[in-house]
């Protein structure tokens, strides 16, 4: 069995090669790269949001929420996992999306309904909490998201890849993952945090919340699809999606406005302040989601692909993976040194800048800077800067540590 700080440390190894794929592609204007873009892109996304942060909230949800005493079939599992994971970064940079490449993701696929299966079955949750509540909701919209991909071979094998519908694909496996499956994940990890330290949110807060956020999360699927001009019924049901992630904040902001003392008193404060900017975070995606309602920005953002970057990295660099270093520092799983945290935030913030930047400079038709795809490759370099110092920090009291008591 690998020890949950061994399974942790495999993530962030994956996180490291997702932020250096990263790279490499920033390197694509400004060099001459031996290497196909489209192929490189798929092994990076695949990598990014298979490796770390599946691999990450996995793990996590094992170490707090599984029974010890079925930790070898776990193994089982989760070599099997590593195995479909390893397989798409192999095949994706060689063949892009092709016979092994294919095979790999959809063996990671059926790995992924063995573990929601495999946490019904031996999880030690109280039903009643709202932490396992949102776990299996997260786990819930793991599974529809992968209506996506299993979608994509027939729509390409009878409308092609040219049609809306292969995009339509690809935003509803995106969305389900995003705004599903990682949100409602690291919520629950977050409620069962404060229910560990004695801290239980009334239900008049924290049960409309989930309700919303729920609804929310359906009905905001059909923002993904305004790009294609639809019926007027979609854009209700957009609007509607909206509003229902409005009122969900403002459930959330009454959460944290309410128990901030216990939070202060709870937590250090460095994570404190981390979960505070995370927040932050979290409001501004909602802010571009509301935005992506009005007809005139949902067509711009389908014209100007560094908004779509933008919004996206925000939530993975920004809210998830912030959130996953969060939550292992919390439990002691892994050991965050601030210079190197820092680092990762000034690449972030820098690079989330530099994106939006040029994709505003193409609204408003502006030039932008001299040797701007220089810079952002410079800046970019400072994310697996960070999550390398982070990753050789931890490898020694990993690895020199004798087994982990479970």
């Amino acid at each position: 069995m690998i020890s949950i700080k061994k399974q942790v440390l495999i993530a962030l190894f994956y996180f490291l090669i997702a932020g250096s794929l990263g790279v490499l592609l920033r390197l694509f204007p400004v060099a001459n790269v031996n290497a196909t873009y489209k192929y490189i892109v798929h092994t990076h996304s695949h990598v990014a949001l298979l490796g770390w942060v599946y691999v990450g909230l996995t793990s996590l949800i094992y170490h707090l929420f599984i029974k010890r005493e079925v930790q070898k079939k776990y193994s089982i599992l989760c070599w099997c996992t590593q195995i479909t994971i390893l397989g798409m970064l192999v095949s994706f940079p060689i063949t892009g999306y092709a016979l092994f490449s294919i095979i790999f993701s959809t063996l990671f696929l059926i790995c992924s309904y063995w573990f929601y299966f495999f946490f019904r079955k031996h999880n030690t949750c109280n039903k009643s909490n709202y932490s396992y509540k949102f776990i299996n909701t997260s786990l819930l919209f793991m599974i529809i998201s992968s209506i996506g991909p299993w979608s994509l071979g027939i729509i390409m094998n009878t409308l092609g890849s040219t049609s809306h519908w292969y995009k339509n694909a690809i935003y509803f496996y995106l969305h389900f993952q995003y705004n599903g499956w990682f949100i409602f994940a690291l919520l629950g990890i977050f409620f069962f945090m404060l229910e560990k330290k004695k801290i239980y949110i009334h239900k008049k807060f924290i049960t409309p919340f989930y309700k919303y956020l729920i609804i929310s999360c359906i009905l905001t699927l059909f923002l993904s699809f305004l790009w294609i001009k639809p019926n007027k019924f979609i854009y209700l049901l957009s609007g509607l999606g909206v509003v229902y992630q409005i009122v969900a904040l403002v459930k959330l902001h009454l959460i944290f406005k309410n128990y901030k003392i216990f939070f202060i008193k709870k937590f250090t404060p460095s994570t404190y302040k981390l979960l505070q900017f995370i927040y932050l975070l979290f409001v501004f995606k909602i802010i571009l989601q509301f935005l992506t309602a009005i007809p005139y920005f949902a067509i711009l953002v389908s014209q100007i692909t560094d908004f779509v970057i933008g919004y996206l990295h925000l939530t993975f660099l920004g809210i998830v993976s912030l959130c996953l270093f969060a939550f292992f520092n919390y439990f002691k799983l892994l050991e965050f040194s601030k210079i190197w945290v820092k680092i990762y935030l000034i690449g972030f913030i820098l690079s989330e800048f530099l994106i939006f930047y040029k994709g505003f400079c193409n609204w408003q038709q502006l030039s932008i800077i001299n040797n701007y795809y220089t810079i952002l490759m410079l800046v970019s370099v400072l994310i697996p800067i960070g999550i390398l110092g982070i990753f050789v920090s931890n490898l020694k009291p990993t690895f020199s540590t004798p087994k982990e008591p479970l």
